[in-house]
């Protein structure tokens, strides 16, 4: 299984905006600047976290994104569906249907044992990633980090933060 480069940026976005201070947002050319990566992509990943309800976006001058809900009731599980949606990563073709030994299709009543297996492996990774809040998250990287940087984040934050205004996007 492999996850989208976009769902790390998303997540990484949200963990920043779970800093800000009451009342203000980011717009999406900061988060990439903060990040290095490119706008028009971070714009992208914040497009489907606000779709998903995760970030909220004022628009206007005054405008950025900042979350839409507690980072507490915000997973690692909803950021990845957001960005790489809710399909199982393994779609069982039925194979075993194939070939000069096939099964008929009558005979295929259960999943076969190596989609069971994936579907398993699936479950147990998205339990995980919805076991762990951008909450969690937070409170490690403080525990985590070293006062300097942590005190550079905030006054970034506070330097690029924007009062939003009413306008919701």
């Amino acid at each position: 299984m492999q996850i989208s480069k976009g769902v790390e940026w998303a997540a990484h976005a949200a963990a920043l905006l779970n800093g800000l201070p009451p009342g203000r947002g980011l717009k999406a050319e900061a988060l990439a600047r903060f990040h290095d990566v490119p706008a028009a992509y971070m714009a992208k990943q914040l497009q489907a976290l606000s779709k998903a309800g995760i970030a909220k976006t004022s628009r206007g001058a005054h405008g950025g994104y900042r979350l839409a809900k507690p980072a507490d009731e915000i997973t690692l599980w909803d950021i990845t569906a957001a960005v790489d949606g809710k399909g199982p990563a393994f779609r069982c073709t039925e194979i075993r249907q194939n070939g000069p030994c096939g099964l008929k299709p009558e005979d295929c009543k259960r999943p076969c044992q190596i989609a069971a297996a994936f579907a398993s492996a699936e479950q147990a990774f998205r339990d995980s990633l919805t076991a762990v809040s951008l909450a969690d998250l937070a409170g490690q990287v403080v525990k985590d980090s070293e006062p300097d940087h942590l005190l550079a984040m905030m006054n970034w934050l506070n330097a690029e933060a924007e009062p939003l205004s009413e306008k919701s996007a």
